[in-house]
């Protein structure tokens, strides 16, 4: 609903409107004040027609010529009569048209009522809601206030753990760094047993294909060596089955002439069995034809040889 308008300002507008050529009413009022309620729009619009006869009255007073000749006042009336004739026939008219609007405009503010009804009670409808709303927002409210302490309890306690923690951070950044610097130093210790073993591998390559090369010349000089003895071995394996034979040839004679050797030996046996009495003979006739003589010991007793190892001795010759 407009606030604010006056009397004043309907009748200020409805000049205005009726200056530009317009019959005023109130849709033109209204959008030419741009803004004001139809109802309070129409009761202003009444009083203003109300009081045009007093106004275009007073405005003849004004236009009056006095001391004018009776042809021209009578003149004059009729003009007056005539415009004054018009002026209700057009204030009727407008009158009319001003009740055709006012009907109208009481339809539009009676179904503004009926939809201000309908609204009012939507909007206690709301409001019955709001106000449920409310209670479930202040038990919200509450039970939010309370998670609030909690948390703000939970804040202050994460934040002794996370100074804690930031504490055990710089410990075990200062840690970091000095393993980082040991790090950093068994690197350096690193680099240089990996470039002394590198060297040492290196001479110890060198070494070892020196190695390879003189135990390739060796493997080469032995594998010619081989080559030779197993030659040698060959021909030696050959010498040694013709001396193997020479040998076994040789056996045989051997065991040919022992046998002949030992055929004579046994003749020679034989023989010295038959002589083995000779010598005590021989002494007995010695002895007897020298009686007279002294007895001689048997030259067997000086190490002379007996006449048995003297036939010994000469078998050799008798051979």
């Amino acid at each position: 609903m407009a606030r604010g308008i006056t009397e004043s300002d309907v009748h200020t507008a409805a000049d205005e409107i009726v200056a530009a050529g317009e019959r005023p009413t109130v849709e033109r009022i209204r959008a030419h004040l741009g803004t004001g309620s139809p109802n309070t729009v129409t009761r202003w619009l009444e009083t203003w027609w109300q009081r045009l006869g007093q106004r275009l009255q007073a405005q003849q007073v004004r236009l009056s010529v006095p001391a004018a000749p009776d042809a021209v006042a009578a003149l004059a009336g009729d003009l007056w009569r005539l415009a004054l004739k018009s002026a209700s026939d057009t204030t009727q008219k407008a009158v009319a048209a001003d009740r055709t609007a006012l009907q109208e405009a009481q339809a539009a503010l009676q179904a503004e009522h009926e939809a201000f009804v309908l609204e009012a009670s939507a909007l206690r409808s709301q409001v019955d809601a709001a106000t449920h709303s409310e209670h479930l927002a202040s038990a919200q409210a509450a039970e939010l206030k309370r998670l609030v302490n909690q948390l703000e309890g939970q804040l202050t306690e994460l934040a002794h753990q996370r100074d804690a923690a930031m504490s055990r951070a710089a410990d075990a950044e200062s840690a970091w760094q000095a393993a980082e610097r040991r790090l950093q130093d068994l690197q350096d210790a690193g680099q240089s047993e990996r470039e002394a073993l590198t060297n040492h591998v290196r001479a110890t390559e060198d070494r070892a294909h020196a190695e390879v090369d003189r135990a390739r010349q060796e493997s080469r000089e032995l594998k010619s060596l081989l080559s030779a003895l197993q030659k040698e071995h060959a021909a030696a394996e050959k010498s040694h089955l013709r001396a193997v034979e020479q040998s076994n040839t040789k056996a045989i004679d051997a065991q040919r002439q022992a046998e002949v050797q030992r055929a004579r030996a046994d003749a020679v046996e034989k023989q010295l069995a038959k002589l083995q009495d000779l010598p005590a003979a021989l002494e007995a006739a010695v002895r007897r034809n020298s009686p007279s003589s002294p007895r001689r010991k048997p030259a067997t007793k000086k190490g002379g040889r007996s006449p048995r190892n003297r036939v010994k001795v000469s078998e050799p010759g008798a051979e």
